[in-house]
């Protein structure tokens, strides 16, 4: 089955209406959803992951867990599936949750959306973690620092706009 996606105004309303995944005709005003789920350990270090050499965008960076939400899925729901998914590890039982939500506009290129930032602090490590080798290249348990360091190399994907949530 496809995927599809809801597509949400400019206030962040379900419009009732979705689209197919990845089908970038959004008019100027409609947007889709997605999430991220960062992961914070007690001793302040973040669980962050690399992109496979293999994507076609931003091959090599690091990132967050997230994704799109569904069609139908709430964000608190699409974020637990996608931190699942990407990590292997179930936040549904950890502290924290929801922090902030911005908006990303690309007039006339039909993809604008919300991405919803969630931020969970869990005691893990090694062992907890288990990734899907066909989207991950590696992982580390990075500090603030190590973090602005990739994001002045320019190969930290989003990070000024989720910068926030590492402090």
């Amino acid at each position: 089955m496809e995927e599809r996606w809801d597509i949400y105004d400019k206030n962040k309303q379900l419009t009732g209406r979705t689209m197919k995944r990845n089908d970038w005709t959004l008019k100027d005003d409609e947007y889709h959803l997605t999430v991220l789920g960062v992961i914070r350990r007690s001793d302040g270090k973040f669980l962050i992951t690399k992109r496979v050499m293999t994507k076609a965008w931003a091959p090599g960076w690091w990132e967050v867990s997230g994704g799109a939400a569904q069609a139908g899925e709430a964000s608190y729901d699409a974020v637990l599936r996608e931190v699942k998914e990407e990590t292997g590890l179930d936040v549904k039982d950890a502290e924290g949750g929801y922090m902030f939500t911005y908006k990303r506009e690309n007039p006339g290129e039909g993809d604008n959306y919300f991405v919803d930032v969630y931020r969970f602090t869990l005691d893990i490590d090694d062992s907890d973690v288990n990734f899907q080798e066909a989207e991950i290249d590696g992982y580390m348990f990075a500090s603030i620092d190590e973090i602005k360091v990739f994001a002045q190399e320019g190969i930290f994907l989003h990070y000024d706009s989720i910068k926030k949530v590492f402090e």
